[in-house]
């Protein structure tokens, strides 16, 4: 049965790769595109590579509730604090709702205002976090999904078998992230300019960065332990492309054995997560274009420490390919469906 959607928000880097993997979706049809800044233009006109492929005018989504009654979901790509109101305004609607901000990816919504400065006007939302390999049942009949980050994607599917089975203490987690600046969204900034990027590498929002008590409260709820980590992003100069480092100290008994079998326990059977082992090297390049995530460890045996790496396109598992991953689970598709693509390479 073919799905109706809608995106708003289409002319973000997300909005634009969600219409380039709906395109190939045989049971989507895209019926809304909207833009406030953009109104009344052909999606085409600011993303000359759909030019044939949609005919689509974008929309202003002031009346979201028409938008609503003729989508049977609808793909928020807008800023947080904007998803929440779309949310309320169709909470007597049947359509779901997949949001790929933040307003919907904590089950407390005070952790959600501390970091983001923002009142949150819909507490009492029935959200679900989605992250679709840890929380499959759930997605599948949630009203609204809460597309997990990019950053956090990379960094809870590295570290998801070794809480889950309980080999590491969750108060020890460092994740050192690296992302493109695709991940800083299209709106021009000072810092992504071609002469401060180019030849550059930096840090930013250290100790600060929104996706960190995202991070902590995943990891809790899969571990049942009090968790608490250091979290330190940086910008690199290439257009696509997460690479999570994450380190965490062993517990007392935790072989190298017992994490290669924690990892091939939990992620033996999934199709999008590629495991390279112990002392696997993954890399961005080889999941560009994909929703694939590739992950590797290494135990320091002298620290006993573990090291995990995982590589993501932040645009495709870290944002529009995971949020297409989960309308098929909502929807009850193979999940595969549009997303079984061979990574870019070079």
């Amino acid at each position: 049965m073919t799905k109706k959607v809608s995106v708003l928000g289409a002319t973000g880097y997300a909005g634009a790769e969600l219409l380039r993997i709906l395109y190939s979706h045989p049971q989507a049809e895209v019926v809304h595109i909207t833009s406030e800044s953009h109104t009344g233009e052909p999606i085409a006109a600011l993303y000359p590579h759909l030019r044939g492929l949609y005919n689509l005018t974008l929309e202003s989504m002031k009346d979201i509730e028409a938008i609503g009654r003729d989508s049977d979901f609808v793909f928020i790509g807008l800023p947080h604090g904007h998803a929440m109101e779309v949310g309320k305004a169709l909470k007597e609607l049947p359509t779901r709702i997949i949001d790929l901000g933040a307003d919907f990816r904590f089950s407390d919504t005070a952790v959600y205002e501390a970091w983001y400065h923002v009142e949150h006007t819909y507490r009492d939302a029935p959200r679900v976090y989605g992250l679709a390999e840890l929380n499959r049942a759930a997605i599948k009949e949630a009203k609204i999904i809460g597309n997990a980050g990019c950053f956090t994607t990379a960094s809870i599917l590295a570290l998801a078998p070794l809480a889950a089975s309980h080999l590491i203490d969750t108060k020890s987690i460092i994740v050192d992230a690296k992302s493109g600046v695709t991940g800083a969204g299209r709106g021009p900034k000072l810092a992504n300019h071609f002469p401060e990027l180019y030849d550059n590498f930096r840090a930013y929002n250290v100790a600060h960065h929104r996706h960190t008590p995202e991070i902590e409260q995943a990891i809790a709820e899969i571990s049942d332990e009090e968790t608490l980590i250091n979290f330190t992003p940086h910008l690199v100069p290439m257009g696509r492309g997460i690479l999570a480092t994450c380190y965490a100290n062993l517990k007392d008994g935790a072989t190298p054995e017992l994490v290669d079998a924690a990892y091939e326990k939990l992620y033996g059977k999934e199709f999008f997560i590629r495991l390279l082992g112990r002392n696997g090297y993954p890399s961005t390049k080889e999941v560009r274009g994909s929703n694939y995530c590739d992950i590797a460890w290494h135990i320091d045996e002298r620290t006993h420490r573990v090291i995990a790496l995982s590589a993501i396109d932040n645009l495709v598992k870290g944002a529009a390919g995971q949020a297409v991953q989960n309308f098929n689970i909502a929807c009850g598709f193979d999940e595969k469906t549009a997303l079984d693509v061979v990574p870019m390479y070079p």
